[in-house]
């Protein structure tokens, strides 16, 4: 290395340190507090620690339980489909969601509020990994930050499922650790 390439190395371990603090902040950052009741706005927001009658868990525990299949994966990231009546000639472009591998995806379960049409499909999906199994471990993620999957995983406990685990990492902290995904389609 020639004396004036010292600043670029410098340069690049500084970059790398302050990628590593920027990544680290935002899953470890400001939590909010457990609310009583579901989040009904501002849905990417600093989440809870806590879920009441459900299990936090790491990437690292997030991980173990998707090598030995341990638990069902539900990916509750909403999902825009291709409007009925859009112009014609207007392009429209799919967006490509890529997921933990194994997962179902039941888009747009996560609101606040939810509808009687989404609550049958949000029923119907579970069902379809769970049977009738109520005490299966069944793990809500999303996004970091994403009130979404607190909210489906929520939602689950008050339906008497027993073993709810809630990943708030979701997809942001799995790719982080650099682990595999796969494009999903909506259930």
């Amino acid at each position: 290395m020639k004396r004036g390439d010292e600043p670029v190395r410098n340069c690049s371990c500084a970059l790398a340190v302050l990628i590593t603090v920027l990544v680290t902040t935002a899953f470890a950052g400001e939590t909010a507090p457990e609310p009583a009741d579901y989040r009904t706005d501002n849905y990417r927001a600093p989440v809870p620690a806590t879920l009441k009658g459900a299990k936090v868990v790491t990437t690292e525990e997030t991980i173990a339980l998707w090598k030995d299949k341990s638990a069902v994966f539900v990916d509750v990231l909403p999902h825009d489909p291709k409007p009925a009546n859009l112009p014609a000639g207007t392009i429209w472009r799919e967006k490509v969601r890529e997921d933990i591998p194994g997962s179902i995806w039941l888009a747009n379960v996560g609101y606040g509020v939810i509808n009687k049409e989404t609550e049958a499909y949000f029923r119907k999906g579970l069902k379809s990994r769970l049977g009738d199994d109520t005490k299966r471990k069944v793990l809500f993620y999303c996004m970091a930050n994403c009130w979404m999957s607190w909210n489906a995983a929520k939602r689950a406990v008050e339906w008497g499922y027993e073993s709810v685990l809630w990943y708030p990492h979701g997809t942001d902290g799995w790719t982080a650790a650099k682990q595999p995904t796969q494009k999903n389609e909506p259930f």
